[in-house]
């Protein structure tokens, strides 16, 4: 027990520059004072107690301001930085040495029954205030942008931005970085396409008129 302590309290300073001690992770941090309290209200989620795992998860929810149902699977790592925020819903599955960022969404559409909430992978980071909406699977090791929505499923090795998400990048390596800002957005290179479409299409159209005005009078 103490062993899976050290590492899941490691994991996250590897993650985290500013984190200084072990002891400074398990005592001060939110978000990880949400996920202990998690792990204690899926305990008596799984053993029947719904009424008691849901008065666990609500009460975390007012000391951390990061509500998980009890439901959901999270593997071992979990780091949500600075926490507030967050919210994971009941069907939501979260791999190992995840890490999400404050504002983060893992919710469903409001259409559907059974599995309404995502699926992460291993290793995937979310970036802050990003959006994740439905019964998809995003990969492992996948990246997805700060305020991103992603409304379909992300491959592994992945790179996902914008409103709504496109993957701009597939790179097959694992992240080595939690960078949220140096991401290109493709909907401003969609943008810049249109135009310069456009500009193009308006020089033509000047050619053409000037051509037509040289053009000789016909009898």
């Amino acid at each position: 027990m103490w062993n899976n302590l050290k590492e899941e309290l490691d994991s996250i300073r590897e993650r985290d520059p500013a984190a200084r001690s072990r002891w400074e992770v398990y005592f001060l941090y939110s978000g990880y004072r949400a996920v202990r309290a998690y792990r204690k209200a899926h305990w008596l989620h799984c053993h029947g107690w719904k009424f008691l795992a849901r008065w666990v998860s609500q009460r975390a929810r007012r000391k951390t301001g990061v509500e998980i149902h009890p439901g959901a699977k999270i593997g071992k790592g979990l780091f949500i930085d600075h926490g507030m925020g967050v919210v994971i819903g009941e069907t939501a599955e979260i791999g190992d040495h995840c890490t999400l960022y404050q504002g983060v969404t893992l919710g469903g559409t409001g259409k559907e029954h059974g599995k309404r909430h995502p699926t992460l992978g291993d290793n995937v980071m979310v970036g802050a205030g990003a959006k994740i909406l439905g019964p998809f699977r995003v990969g492992d090791n996948a990246r997805v942008a700060a305020g991103a929505v992603v409304l379909d499923a992300v491959p592994d090795n992945a790179t996902a931005v914008g409103v709504p998400a496109r993957v701009v990048r597939v790179n097959g390596k694992r992240p080595g970085e939690l960078d949220q800002v140096h991401m290109g957005d493709p909907v401003s290179r969609d943008l810049c396409r249109l135009s310069f479409e456009v500009e193009r299409l308006k020089q033509h159209e000047k050619q053409g008129a000037r051509g037509r005005e040289g053009a000789p009078v016909e009898d």
